[in-house]
């Protein structure tokens, strides 16, 4: 009797701390494949730390982290809508590399012969030719593709090899620099960060954002008569949302300018410096802004958007979104014109942290995008995707290579890592697929 009783007693507190688990995930609805992405990610976080003698996790590795993330983080949420819809574009890279190239000749060579070097207009009009090449470029990619019948993977391959030619014709292989010095802000740096005091001003407009999105779900529920989540359960997702934002503006916030630049800062602005030094909080980096705010926009065309639901809808069944009379053709054509004007953001933040255009940018982005977006949820086989996922997909992937700079690892070998991750994430959802069927 004491054996069984011995026995029984931890299966029965395994099954109850796994139904505990359990009750939890369906009392806030919390998505199972992002937790299990967060806890990856959280675990490559701290593997990395431990082995890199404790530099990873670190406010200046993870504001320069942040920072790294941007460009990919803002394309792969263009790539979700592609591979919800069945198709795939291999030419992201090279779109952003010559649109880099383009924006570079743009604000060094033309617009200040017409406009002067000083004018405040350079840098608004090199982001808005930047974004109108990228669209027509994607355009053009989503009209062969749609009205053609060419498949996705041919038409972006043959871009991935045209637009990177091309962007070697732009300067015959020159490296075009420097910047316009306000198009450089949109790279991050001391001077392309918001500070302390606005940092903290976002990070509580982003909690009244989720405490708002909070309340206004629940009153769509009760309008609809939809089942209601726990009170407990709501409080525990505002808090838990509340207290990932602010920790991450405290993070922002403790990196601090570079000794030399505060000093030459202090010099400039007749600012005495104590002995101890002055601390100067870099705060958010406007990549990061600019990504945060992407993937908010996405995320409302996404979801809130007759558009958005034709994509998921296509993705789904595209036989029976064309029998619904949606014109699938024009839908495909616009997600590509999307996904070119992303490669242009992606690209103007990518050559301003740079300070150059360089015919190397945008290498390999391709394969770091599509990991993201697959990494991030986003299925294969189409009709499933988040923009959020993808995002923290693009977290991972960065997390990698920067952890293995750390390390010290081989470029080459960096290259079979996200290989492998790449693989891995397909047969993972490959099974996922399989076991919600």
């Amino acid at each position: 009797m004491s054996n069984s009783s011995s026995t029984a007693s931890p299966e029965g507190a395994r099954a109850s701390e796994a139904s505990a688990l359990a009750r939890f995930v369906r009392a806030t609805e919390v998505d199972t494949r992002m937790l299990g992405m967060l806890g990856a990610l959280l675990l490559i976080w701290v593997v990395f730390h431990l082995v890199s003698d404790s530099r990873f996790l670190t406010p200046r590795n993870l504001w320069n982290l942040s920072v790294q993330t941007s460009s990919v983080a803002i394309m792969s949420t263009g790539m979700v809508l592609i591979i919800v819809t069945r198709h795939i574009d291999l030419s992201v890279g090279s779109i952003l590399g010559f649109v880099a190239m383009v924006m570079g000749v743009t604000q060094t060579a033309l617009l200040p012969d017409m406009l002067g070097s000083d004018s405040a207009a350079i840098w608004v009009l090199t982001l808005a030719i930047g974004i109108v090449i990228g669209a027509f470029i994607g355009g053009i990619h989503g009209y062969v593709i749609a009205y053609l019948n060419v498949p996705a993977f041919i038409v972006t391959l043959g871009g991935l090899l045209i637009w990177r030619g091309a962007a070697w014709w732009v300067t015959s292989g020159q490296t075009v620099a420097p910047m316009n010095q306000t198009f450089r802000l949109m790279g991050g740096g001391p001077y392309g960060a918001i500070g302390a005091y606005w940092s903290w001003v976002v990070g509580a407009i982003a909690c009244i954002g989720i405490i708002a999105l909070n309340v206004m779900g629940r009153r769509n529920r009760k309008r609809f008569n939809f089942p209601l989540r726990p009170l407990w359960a709501e409080l525990t997702l505002v808090v838990v949302g509340c207290l990932a934002v602010l920790g991450a503006v405290n993070v922002a916030n403790s990196y601090p300018w570079p000794k030399g630049i505060v000093k030459r800062y202090a010099a400039s602005n007749n600012i005495d410096v104590p002995d101890g030094g002055l601390f100067i909080a870099h705060g958010i980096a406007i990549p990061v802004l600019i990504a945060i705010g992407v993937g908010i926009i996405m995320t409302f065309i996404a979801t809130r958007t007759r558009f958005g639901r034709y994509v998921f809808a296509m993705g789904g069944n595209p036989e029976a979104a064309e029998l619904a009379g949606i014109n699938t053709r024009w839908v495909t054509m616009k997600i590509f014109i999307l996904m070119g004007a992303l490669c242009a953001i992606a690209g103007a933040i990518s050559t301003a942290r740079l300070n150059a255009s360089t015919n190397a940018q945008g290498t390999l982005d391709e394969l770091l995008v599509i990991a993201a977006a697959v990494i991030g949820g986003t299925s294969l086989g189409g009709g499933i995707g988040t923009i959020v996922g993808a995002m923290i997909g693009a977290v991972v992937m960065q997390s990698l290579q920067s952890g293995m700079v750390l390390l010290g690892v081989d470029a080459p070998f960096q290259n079979v890592v996200v290989g492998i991750v790449l693989v891995v994430a397909v047969w993972l959802d490959g099974l996922y697929r399989r076991r919600s069927v």
